[in-house]
């Protein structure tokens, strides 16, 4: 996979493919090929501070800890991104989804992992 500029974290993309986080960038798209299929940033219009960890639902939906804006955001497959966490975040870097529905979030600023539950986005 080359074109990448500075990639941090990589995660599960869409229909098999990955998801690559670019430090200061964006988060580029991975057919299950490794061929090229775009970024987050270019499909709709977000911008990124510093994308960090990646994971995706049980639905497919991409979700990004951004460590330079403090948040956690799902991308739906189709819409557009929704903020699914904003506050109590100091530099979140890291990002899963719990088989039982939870989001857990690596925060490095207070070297926590905090778990959000009845996030109805991500059931």
């Amino acid at each position: 996979m080359l074109g990448l500029e500075g990639p941090c974290w990589v995660g599960p993309g869409p229909d098999g493919g990955l998801a690559v986080s670019e430090e200061f960038g964006d988060v580029r798209l991975f057919g299950s090929a490794h061929q090229p299929l775009g970024s987050l940033g270019g499909w709709t219009g977000h911008t990124f501070g510093c994308p960090a960890g990646i994971c995706s639902n049980s639905e497919g939906n991409i979700i990004v800890a951004d460590e330079q804006r403090r948040q956690v955001t799902m991308f739906p497959r189709a819409g557009p991104p929704i903020c699914l966490v904003s506050e109590g975040l100091g530099q979140p870097l890291g990002v899963a989804c719990a088989p039982q529905g939870q989001l857990l979030v690596a925060d490095a600023k207070d070297n926590s992992i905090k778990v959000y539950q009845g996030l109805k986005e991500l059931a």
